[in-house]
């Protein structure tokens, strides 16, 4: 039977996609994951293995499992300095290569920052977001119609966010012509501490509305459940286990309930997420009810 809202956790690829990634994901009970495809900390653009490649996409086929990757955590294609704006772009880029091979649908990016503290920002906000739109809007053209998921993960505003929380969606998919293939990936700690009201009653049904409004019925595609260790407004990505941050469980049974989230997966991020005894998983299955 189809769930209308699979949830997993990101797990480490460790001894291989199928011995590593999987076997954890399958000990934990997960009915999605999330993976890196390469190390998430540096620039290593990691070849696959197309032997191991299709035994994974084999076996979560049988399990009819939907698999995300998450790029590495450098890339920001709003940076001012070009090596890293042109090594970003090349991750991104590889990262969806490597998603197709796999059977992944979709990959999660960080919506970066401008960096800077010199000049004028709005300058700079401006110069960073024609960045993006150079950057992603050949690598999203080339995916067509059948391809994996470009997702957009606003961050919890710390620095000079490019996209920090929901309101920003609307520059940022705008810069990228609302294109079919740019989907978003909410984080809900992240839009928390960018000023999400997700504790307060109707927040998390007025935050799901804001975001269908600014990007449309389908392009919420993935939810990264997170609880947050700090209070809203904090621009702290802080992430905390499910119920025991200032979100609480109240939000998280409320996102389930709502249209808008149907048919989207809910991955954990938290501590200990990925572990044998994590309780979040089944405490977010509780709330799904």
């Amino acid at each position: 039977m189809e769930l209308r809202n699979p949830v997993g956790s990101h797990v480490p690829v460790g001894k291989g996609l199928v011995g590593g990634a999987l076997a954890t994901a399958d000990a934990l009970g997960c009915e999605t994951l999330q993976i890196f495809v390469g190390n998430p900390r540096g620039w290593a653009l990691s070849a696959g293995r197309p032997e191991q490649d299709r035994e994974f996409r084999t076996e979560i086929e049988k399990r009819d499992m939907r698999v995300f990757v998450h790029a590495p955590y450098l890339v920001n294609l709003g940076s001012p300095t070009p090596a890293t704006y042109e090594r970003s772009a090349a991750v991104v880029a590889h990262n969806l290569r490597r998603a197709a091979e796999i059977g992944a649908e979709g990959v999660v990016v960080h919506t970066g920052s401008f960096v800077s503290t010199e000049g004028d920002p709005e300058r700079q906000y401006a110069a960073a977001l024609g960045q993006v739109r150079e950057a992603l809007l050949p690598i999203l053209d080339a995916l067509g119609e059948d391809g994996p998921w470009l997702l957009l993960e606003p961050t919890a505003g710390q620095g000079r966010s490019l996209c920090a929380g929901v309101e920003d969606l609307a520059a940022y998919l705008g810069a990228l012509d609302l294109h079919p293939r740019a989907g978003i990936c909410l984080d809900t700690c992240h839009v928390f501490a960018a000023g999400a009201p997700l504790d307060e009653p109707g927040g998390v049904a007025a935050t799901l509305e804001r975001i269908v409004e600014i990007g449309g019925p389908d392009r919420l595609r993935l939810i990264h459940a997170n609880d947050s260790m700090d209070v809203r407004g904090a621009f702290k990505d802080r992430h905390q286990r499910i119920g025991q941050g200032y979100i609480g469980e109240t939000a998280f049974a409320e996102l389930f309930a709502h249209p808008a989230t149907t048919g989207v997966p809910f991955i954990l991020e938290t501590p200990g997420s990925g572990a044998p005894d994590t309780p979040d998983l089944p405490l977010l299955k509780r709330l799904r009810g």
